[in-house]
């Protein structure tokens, strides 16, 4: 399976046009639009508090040309820009809440999703990205969901506002300063997309580092071992200062597009200035009228600052809602219940057919099964053998439909597998990986793992079985003993048995056991023969197996090779009739006796 295991990159999604992008990032802005229009409410009260601020000075400016009282002025200017305050940090706590909502329902999604992704895309991407979509990715969206909307919205009326304010006061100054504003505005736009491209490979890079690291500490005592530290810390490195280059680059247009609007009223004010001044000589405006306009002017500022502050973060949140989008193409499961009456519980044991089963991991491989026929009618144990690379090890995956046959059917209880319901089908299989791999957390955390509802009778019934009790009983905590990252704190055999008690605990009518007691001591594996014995009795069990003294055991020996089946019988049919197996029990097995 070592060329299906192949991992690449997520595929990227099609280019995604301006409206494209907007439909999906209103998708994730949609179900909290209530609460962001009262935000924005409350913006739009703060700006036109802001809008009044200039009139007050115009009046001040007036009144002290008159020689009248200023203190009614004074006292409504400090009201405004209190008020207004005031307005703001309330409008801006309801939008910076609603983000974290947003990236909450966002992370809750495609976290939804990743979960119910089919093995084989899990298999060719790399884990250490898909976090990074989950945890980095997500966190973008939100400002660009909430903050940048209500900017483009505020920004966008109180500019429009204050220009119809400013026409009022005078068309000529309103022209000079629009004909500057439009001229940089129009070279801020252009490197708006270098923002959303620099932003999407930062993200990139991004994970590029969760994947290195995932593959570090998934493989730590390897990496000790080897004595791979400082290789592994400069390709780590590298990805961190690719991610850096990328950000410095986003960083530096972002920068360009925030000094902009400086620019924009520094060289609006001048040009305002030099015009308005000659204006005011020529008697065709008064000096409070400029003093209001030139006001105007750096109240221009800030919804200027919204505008470009929402472009760039639609810029950043369209590269993130891209990735996002990556992942959401992948191809999921359907674990949804059927419609109608649920299914009878059934305790039976299981029957399982192969029908002339074909199958390849990806279309550009070749074929692992060519026409694999056996049949298992029910209780009892059924062992598979043959060379590796034969194929036994995917007949459980088909059977399981991680993957799906590419021809002939699988059936189990007579029932194309593809016509079962996966969350019924797997509910009656108990499946113990051949890497037997344990989570992080409690023993009893893992042991329940696939029976939340086991009680504690039958988790001390179970310990028995598969020989943990004694283990349990040394254990400082007992089953609330944290056994580390993937079960580091125990050995390869207890984590086998671990696996083994997992899958017992669940009463599958179908136990599939992949070389589960391969690192097992002489004496544990005789007692969980034993016990793998006694479940054959009342569940069908298919085992894969390279132990002798396990394959003895069996009812019925299915021989694989190449893909194929080339025999079908006892130990004791199969070494007089077949000479692959006969090697296999001379040569490959731990014993020729049973």
């Amino acid at each position: 399976m070592s060329s299906a295991a192949k991992t690449t990159e997520i595929p990227p999604a099609p280019k995604l046009s301006a409206g494209e992008t907007w439909r999906a990032l209103y998708r994730h802005f949609r179900p909290h639009r209530g609460v962001v229009a009262l935000g924005a409410f409350f913006a739009l009260i703060g700006a036109a508090t802001g809008l009044a601020q200039p009139l007050a000075a115009k009046a001040l400016v007036e009144r002290l040309g008159d020689d009248e009282s200023i203190t009614g002025i004074l006292v409504l200017l400090t009201a405004l820009v209190v008020l207004g305050t005031a307005i703001e940090s309330v409008g801006s706590y309801i939008l910076e809440r609603t983000a974290e909502s947003v990236v909450l329902a966002a992370r809750r999604n495609l976290i939804g999703r990743l979960l119910r992704l089919r093995v084989p895309e899990v298999e060719r991407t790399q884990p250490g990205d898909l976090m990074s979509r989950v945890t980095s990715d997500t966190t973008l969206l939100r400002a660009v969901t909430t903050q940048s909307i209500v900017s483009a919205a505020t920004g966008g009326l109180a500019f429009i506002a204050t220009v119809v304010m400013m026409g009022l006061m005078d068309a000529v100054l309103l022209g000079v300063t629009l004909s500057v504003i439009v001229l940089i505005g129009g070279c801020v736009a252009l490197v708006m997309p270098k923002i959303s491209e620099a932003t999407k490979q930062s993200q990139a890079a991004v994970g590029e580092i969760s994947t290195v690291l995932e593959r570090a500490f998934g493989a730590f005592r390897t990496l000790k071992a080897s004595g791979a530290e400082t290789r592994e810390a400069a390709t780590i490195e590298a990805a961190a200062q690719q991610a850096w280059r990328h950000g410095v680059r986003s960083a530096k247009w972002q920068s360009v597009a925030g000094s902009s609007i400086g620019l924009a009223v520094q060289v609006s004010f001048l040009a305002v200035l030099g015009v308005g001044g000659a204006r005011v000589a020529s008697g065709a405006i008064s000096v409070a009228s400029l003093i209001a306009f030139l006001l105007f002017l750096f109240y221009l500022i800030q919804p200027v600052s919204q505008l470009v502050e929402a472009a760039t973060q639609y810029q950043v949140g369209s590269a993130a809602i891209a990735r996002i989008l990556e992942a959401e193409q992948l191809e999921t499961e359907d674990l949804a219940e059927p419609a109608g009456a649920p299914s009878p519980i059934r305790r039976e044991p299981a029957s399982v057919v192969f029908e002339g089963v074909t199958f390849r991991y990806r279309d550009d491989l070749p074929y692992v099964h060519h026409g694999v026929d056996f049949t298992v009618p029910g209780a009892g144990m059924t062992a598979f053998v043959g060379p590796s690379g034969a194929g036994k090890t995917t007949v459980f995956g088909l059977i399981e439909r991680f993957y799906e046959a590419s021809g002939g059917r699988v059936l189990v209880d007579g029932k194309d597998v593809r016509d079962w319901p996966l969350a019924e089908l797997r509910a009656t299989i108990g499946y113990v990986e051949q890497d037997s791999p344990v989570l992080a957390g409690t023993l009893r955390e893992n042991l329940v793992f696939a029976a939340p509802d086991a009680t504690d009778a039958e988790i001390a019934e179970v310990l028995v079985r598969a020989r943990l009790d004694a283990l349990v009983e040394r254990l400082p905590d007992g089953l609330e003993t944290v056994v580390g990252h993937r079960g580091s704190k125990l050995s390869g055999g207890e984590r086998q048995r671990v696996a083994i008690a997992r899958a017992l605990l669940r009463k599958p009518r179908l136990l599939l056991l992949d070389e589960a007691t391969s690192q097992l001591d002489a004496v544990n594996e005789m007692a969980l023969r034993d016990a793998v014995a006694e479940a054959a009795r009342e569940t069908t069990v298919l085992v894969v197996a390279h132990r002798l003294s396990t394959v003895t055991l069996a009812d019925r020996i299915v021989v694989m090779d190449a893909g194929k089946v080339r025999a079908v019988g006892t130990h004791a049919e199969l070494v007089a009739d077949d000479s692959l197996y006969g090697e296999l029990a001379a040569t490959q097995f731990l014993s020729a006796t049973p």
